[in-house]
């Protein structure tokens, strides 16, 4: 299915400063890069970046003192996912588990797993499938924590969420990964351009490792799975913030949005009894 995704952010700097923005689509072997441009008015030479530890891309580049700069970004993305059937999945030992994957086991800074692991095994322990398991603590996260826009800050974390219970995207995340994580599913988290979010912005959700494979799971609910253009993948939000800003640098204006470049769209969710999950090819 293919997206026409664009961002455009305004900056303005009482001194100099750099800027690392994480706006680039990733390329990867199920998310295809058809076309992009990205522009800085005034012209501002720039440096990408391809992240060592993933496919995340970034731009780095310096503004002058007492200057105001307008970055845009336009990406037309061809992303190929297909429904799998997660019946018969068995765990996966982790004694078996690839080397790459083992960070997105451990706790992290938003994500504390070991915090979690009573509450998630008297939760899911009892669950033997683990797709069902991250079918399960996503319903829960949906239910019992309140989308409240303004909620949260830079600070919130998983275990901060489960005692408020309330956040945004994110904080949804944060706590889907830590729930994973505390019951042995390595989960990292996910920020992306997502179709029929209202208001429009970036969006963030999470992957869990299941069969050997990357599964999508949006613990909000408020966009198709099958409508999510990936920009980064990490541990957490640290790993995958949209803008590091360097100096005094201020962040003045942003515009996001995802668009259907072809028809039909069948809109995809999971349901809580199910155990058919997205994967990407």
């Amino acid at each position: 299915m293919k997206f026409n995704v664009l961002t455009q952010m305004e900056y303005t700097a009482a001194s100099p400063g750099t800027l690392i923005l994480n706006i680039h689509a990733q390329r990867t072997p199920h998310q295809t890069v058809i076309s992009e441009t990205f522009n800085i008015e005034p012209y501002i030479k720039i440096e990408e970046l391809q992240s060592l530890q993933s496919d995340n891309r970034v731009v780095r580049f310096e503004i002058a003192e007492n200057s105001s700069i307008k970055v845009t970004y336009e990406a037309t993305i061809d992303n190929c996912c297909e429904v799998k059937d997660y019946s018969d999945l068995v765990e996966i030992p982790i004694a078996q588990m690839d080397n790459a994957i083992l960070p997105y086991l451990y706790p992290s800074r938003y994500c504390q797993s070991d915090k979690l692991y009573r509450l998630a095994n008297n939760l899911f322990g009892h669950i033997f499938n683990p797709f069902e398991k991250v079918v399960a603590l996503t319903g829960w996260i949906n239910k019992n924590v309140q989308y409240l826009s303004g909620s949260t800050n830079a600070q919130t974390s998983a275990y901060d969420t489960v005692t408020q219970q309330q956040g945004v995207c994110r904080d949804f995340a944060h706590l889907g990964i830590a729930l994973c994580r505390a019951l042995t599913i390595p989960a990292r988290y996910f920020t992306g351009y997502a179709y029929q979010l209202k208001p429009a912005d970036f969006h963030a959700c999470f992957e869990a490792y299941l069969g050997n494979e990357w599964v999508l799971f949006d613990a909000t609910g408020l966009v198709p799975l099958n409508g999510l253009i990936k920009i980064a993948s990490g541990r957490d939000a640290a790993d995958t913030a949209i803008a590091n800003i360097f100096g005094n640098v201020i962040f003045t204006s942003m515009l996001v949005s995802c668009e259907l470049a072809e028809e039909p769209f069948t809109p995809f969710y999971y349901e809580p009894t199910q155990l058919k999950g997205l994967s990407y090819l």
